[in-house]
């Protein structure tokens, strides 16, 4: 398991080699976009493949066998995605009504008269017995939130954008779409602090829905922290490797060495 320390050295190395090259940075968005996006839908049911969510994003073909709605799905995560990447690139601060648009965006097409809006209806979680803030408690407990995620925080990057997620999918403002919107505003918060995106991956939805029902019940975040710290770390290794296979990367050999001695630990 990774921790904050690690996560830290790594993140000043990720620091030294910037600006990245041109072809490494679009190389990297291309890969972590996919893989944000099927893994994202996937752990909330959407059965395309990552080779085949790739193809339906860059080729905007469609897949046989596949439902019309995983398809917007994807689509529709992919363009909100974008938006928060110029979101986290702009500096602009994070209200209400960027939030909306991410939701609007991510449910486009989806035949949900709700995109954009607060839930009007008490949602329980499925599969457990937790019970969502009443709905008449959503836009104090939105304001909130936005006031939260613009103060000044002693917590880590990594940790801050682990509790705007967990806060988020907590209140569960939108009738649907709450759990990506909450895995791309972590990603928003962790780009903007100069980490790259992480991948929260479906192999590991039992043990993050579990995480996610730990903290909600007030026995801790330690579990969802520490899925987010080892997500972070996985995309971290992945970055620096691929920006020390770059030509155009130019680093004292001490230096290589330490990084590649982190990336293989």
């Amino acid at each position: 398991m990774a921790t904050l320390a690690e996560l830290t050295r790594a993140h000043v190395c990720l620091q030294s080699l910037r600006p990245l090259p041109s072809d490494v940075t679009a190389e990297l968005r291309h890969r972590f976009e996919v893989r944000l996006t099927h893994h994202s839908t996937a752990i909330e049911g959407n059965t395309l493949t990552q080779s085949e969510t790739e193809i339906v994003l860059e080729k905007g073909v469609t897949i046989g066998g596949k439902s019309l709605e995983e398809h917007l799905e994807v689509i529709g995560h992919k363009e909100a995605m974008d938006f928060v990447l110029m979101l986290a690139d702009s500096g602009m601060p994070i209200r209400e009504r960027e939030i909306r648009e991410i939701h609007s965006l991510l449910m486009k097409g989806q035949g949900n008269g709700d995109s954009g809006r607060f839930r009007t209806l008490d949602v329980k979680a499925a599969g457990t017995e937790y019970v969502y803030p009443s709905h008449l408690k959503v836009p104090e407990l939105m304001a909130d939130f936005v006031d939260w995620l613009s103060a000044a925080t002693d917590l880590h990057p990594v940790e801050f954008a682990s509790e705007a997620h967990l806060r988020f999918v907590t209140i569960h403002p939108f009738r649907d779409g709450n759990g990506r919107l909450g895995r791309l505003l972590m990603n928003l918060l962790l780009v903007r602090s100069g980490y790259p995106i992480a991948v929260l991956d479906v192999a590991q939805r039992a043990a993050y829905i579990a995480s996610l029902e730990s903290a909600q019940s007030g026995s801790g975040r330690e579990a969802l922290d520490q899925l987010v710290i080892d997500a972070v770390a996985k995309s971290l290794r992945e970055t620096l490797e691929t920006a020390l296979s770059s030509t155009q990367v130019t680093i004292s050999a001490s230096d290589r060495a330490q990084i590649q001695d982190w990336i293989q630990s």
